[in-house]
């Protein structure tokens, strides 16, 4: 696998954390699927996506300019985004997408401002490849992180294009301008409780904009290779750890989780029947710099530090809460080396010529730490006391453990995460102070 280098240079270290055995792990349980099963999940989520696309309405700034977008509009429709094109537009479009090393691709990345977008686009930048950025600027958390993003990867020489995967007119220019050899889809609606309040937002993005991409990349000629972003989610109220590949995935305990599953279901769709090369990768609780402020280590940093309680979940019987926390620049290799070992695909026009690829891989650190862990190395990194309110988990979609069986990412990625919590969260919190210093934020 090719080298990469980070945004974070403070070398990783190695460490693991044994879990005690819990009274959650039960007996291996096995899955084996069906044709009714299949045929219920897709005729579920494409009727969603129908009754979706007609309740939707219509774009209105004039309902919409005094109140945030995903009030106003509870689909998160993108906004029709007429500054793209134009000589100039396409001149930057294929000097960012230019191989520059012998061996490059040309990559298409969705999502590209959003946290594991921004480091996967500068990584494959830095070594050569062609890089193109694509992301919506959506609102669910502060836009300006997102723009503090994408003056990072423009100072690299990586243009993100703005605009929706919704948006099927500027998927089809972006690929007559550019013919890109693969697609790094990380573009989503992210979040598990989220979805309680605005559901439709993951039907529109992890669903309707999947299908949206797909159906582009199946009709462009070559076909480019697709690595896209699933998540540990779909394990949902699995028991048996660690979480495997060839584990059960149809009881999901979120609405993230379930459009997640779904997905993987449309890929395998799209890979049966038009030949797509697709690599679903799942997730497992990814931290680091220029994270997601809606993630546990990100806000406890941020309520530690201004005094204000932390929710400490536990389940029941006081049963520990625990995450399989994965750095950032772990992530990053293995989304590199799915992309270097991914497989042409082998339609020509929307017709498939031949078997293609189809793979789905764990991308976790493979030891689960418990939440109040997470917070004692907070404290010691801040040297802050937090004020912690203990509480039972809610039932908004968060389960009680993740836990990955990386075994198959090893053999076919060489994936082998390097970097503990101590040392991720080290980076993170001296990224965060440097970050908001003052109160201000700095994108030093």
């Amino acid at each position: 696998m090719k080298s990469i280098s980070h945004l974070d240079d403070i070398p990783s270290t190695p460490g693991k954390f044994k879990m005690d055995k819990s009274p959650y792990i039960h007996h291996r349980m096995r899955w084996h699927s069906s044709l009714a099963k299949l045929t219920f999940w897709s005729f579920l989520f494409m009727a969603l996506i129908f009754v979706l696309f007609l309740r939707s309405p219509s774009s209105s700034p004039s309902s919409s300019s005094s109140q945030p977008q995903h009030l106003s509009d509870p689909s998160r429709r993108y906004l029709q985004n007429t500054n793209w094109g134009g000589p100039a537009w396409e001149k930057r479009v294929r000097s960012s997408a230019r191989i520059r090393s012998q061996k490059g691709m040309s990559v298409l990345v969705t999502g590209a401002a959003g946290f594991v977008g921004t480091h996967v686009s500068a990584a494959l930048k830095r070594r050569g490849d062609g890089v193109l950025g694509l992301d919506n600027f959506n609102d669910y958390y502060d836009p300006s992180l997102k723009r503090a993003r994408q003056a990072l990867l423009e100072r690299a020489g990586v243009f993100v294009v703005e605009g929706d995967i919704n948006d099927e007119a500027l998927l089809r220019k972006l690929f007559e301008v550019v013919p890109f050899t693969h697609v790094m889809h990380l573009a989503a609606q992210a979040g598990v409780r989220y979805a309680m309040d605005n559901p439709a937002s993951y039907v529109h993005s992890n669903l309707a904009g999947l299908v949206s991409l797909l159906e582009v990349c199946k009709s462009v000629n070559p076909q480019p290779a697709i690595v896209w972003a699933s998540s540990s989610s779909v394990y949902g109220l699995n028991t048996k750890v660690p979480f495997s590949e060839k584990d059960r995935t149809d009881q999901p305990a979120s609405l993230y989780a379930a459009t997640k599953k779904a997905g993987e279901e449309i890929a395998h769709t799209y890979n049966h029947i038009y030949g797509l090369s697709l690599t679903g990768l799942r997730f497992f609780t990814v931290y680091g710099p220029w994270g997601r402020p809606d993630m546990a280590y990100f806000f406890f940093t941020r309520d530690i530090l201004s005094g204000k309680p932390i929710p400490i979940f536990e389940a029941a019987n006081h049963g520990t809460v625990a995450r399989d926390f994965t750095y950032i620049d772990d992530i990053v290799r293995g989304c590199l080396a799915s992309l270097d070992t991914a497989e042409k695909s082998t339609g020509s026009g929307g017709k498939k010529k031949g078997p293609a690829q189809l793979r789905v891989f764990n991308l976790g650190n493979t030891s689960p730490v418990p939440v109040t862990d997470l917070v004692n190395i907070l404290e010691k990194l801040l040297k802050v006391k937090a004020k912690r309110n203990i509480m039972k988990l809610p039932r908004n979609g968060d389960v009680q453990f993740t836990h990955a069986n990386i075994s198959s990412a090893q053999r076919e990625l060489g994936y082998k995460p390097t970097t503990d919590l101590q040392t991720g969260l080290k980076k993170f919190v001296r990224w965060y102070l440097r970050f908001y210093a003052d109160g201000k934020k700095s994108a030093e």
